[in-house]
């Protein structure tokens, strides 16, 4: 199934980033520096990457600066910090989603917050985004949790037809490093490109025009709804920074919420 879309002008965009990366002498001191750019995080939940300790501040920090919180799930596999692949049973995974989303809710409520999204690390998300049954099962174990949990999620036929089939809302989520094939799914195979200056300029395309170049050298189009910004990348700082300074970046939660019929 291809989707139909078309080009058209990007008014609203959120930018997610990921916090709590870190565990137990494994530090990275560097998350914060993109928290006041940003209009939503994603937190470890302790399975990938996240402590007690370091899950906390990081709710904290996001309450002290108002912006959306997600649980930020992934496989358990803190040595890999989530990025080796495993294969589970159907129930295996709807119960590591749920046990995961479960904690950072409750962990929120402690502060009076509350959860608004979810998004896949690692290779849980790159199995998400080139397995449409694997998408499926996450998207119908969040929704056990909650009907009003957005799912992050690739930007692609997969991430649509999903929200479709389970009647959950979605965002579609876009990176700026990423290489894109001619269909808009992601060779992940690739190496990022880290230039801010190409960066820039496939945002400034993407925000006009809702298409991102491909590695054919053409452009493909594709539906937007938030950023993901990596701190792993060389100048990540001055990535998010320079881009706030196009658009002002605005959560996506309510927004899918209404779209998908929870909200009036």
């Amino acid at each position: 199934m291809q989707e139909v879309l078309e080009r058209k002008q990007i008014k609203n965009v959120d930018f997610n980033i990921d916090l709590a990366q870190s565990f137990g002498i494994y530090k990275n001191n560097t998350e914060f520096s993109l928290l006041d750019y940003a209009s939503s995080v994603n937190i470890s939940c302790g399975f990938h990457a996240g402590d007690p300790m370091t899950i906390k501040n990081a709710l904290l920090k996001a309450k002290e600066k108002n912006v959306v919180v997600g649980a930020h799930i992934g496989f358990d596999d803190i040595q890999g910090f989530g990025y080796r692949p495993m294969q589970l049973a159907e129930d295996e995974l709807e119960a590591l989603v749920i046990y995961q989303i479960g904690a950072m809710m409750s962990f929120a409520k402690t502060f009076k917050m509350e959860i608004e999204h979810v998004r896949p690390h690692g290779a849980m998300y790159r199995q998400a985004a080139e397995d449409y049954s694997f998408a499926k099962t996450i998207a119908k174990a969040i929704q056990k949790c909650s009907k009003w949990l957005v799912y992050y999620g690739v930007a692609g036929d997969i991430t649509s037809a999903v929200g479709e089939e389970v009647n959950i809302p979605v965002a579609q989520e876009v990176f700026l490093e990423k290489n894109y094939n001619t269909d808009g799914t992601i060779d992940f195979d690739r190496k990022d490109n880290e230039n801010i200056f190409a960066s820039i300029n496939r945002l400034k395309t993407l925000l006009a025009t809702s298409q991102i170049d491909n590695i054919a050298g053409g452009k493909t189009i594709v539906t937007a709804d938030t950023i993901h910004f990596s701190n792993k990348i060389a100048n990540a700082q001055a990535l998010i920074k320079q881009s706030k300074d196009l658009i002002t970046p605005v959560p996506v939660n309510y927004k899918n919420a209404c779209l998908s019929g929870w909200v009036e």
